[in-house]
């Protein structure tokens, strides 16, 4: 899994299928609304390895979740389809970068972060002046569907 921050609007390689705000206000406003944006999206793309669709849809709720905890709420929300790839991207108000902390298991919070990093194959994370987006992008491989 590569991170990195930089400049960019979004992550190379694939194309924008995703909800994303306009004037500052994104149409996500709670993970759940992500979710089902996400799950609509997966369900264009044809059948998937349910493992991969997990794992998309949790690293979308920590991301969504970090934006209303810490950012201010989500300012804009897209997902970036690829031909091995799905990228979420979750921008909010804040310019702090998540930190990635070693935490005691008897401590609530702060999971989120590491669980998004171990799930994905590249976690970028974008400043700006209104903000940050960061962008996460689990492998996707597209399974045919098995007629029996």
């Amino acid at each position: 899994m590569n991170t990195r921050s930089g400049t960019r609007s979004r992550a190379a390689g694939t194309t924008s299928r995703g909800a994303t705000g306009s004037g500052g206000s994104s149409p996500v406003r709670t993970p759940a609304q992500a979710r089902q944006l996400v799950r609509h999206t997966l369900a264009a793309l044809g059948p998937a390895r349910p493992s991969q669709v997990d794992d998309l849809l949790l690293v979308t709720s920590e991301l969504v979740t970090n934006a209303l905890r810490h950012g201010g709420g989500v300012a804009a929300f897209g997902i970036g389809v690829g031909s091995d790839r799905v990228t979420v991207s979750v921008s909010d108000a804040s310019g702090e970068s998540p930190l990635y902390e070693l935490r005691d298991e008897l401590r609530p919070g702060g999971f989120g972060w590491p669980i998004v990093l171990r799930l994905c194959r590249e976690v970028t994370v974008d400043r700006h002046p209104d903000g940050k987006t960061i962008h996460a992008t689990v492998a996707f491989d597209r399974r045919p569907a098995h007629h029996q």
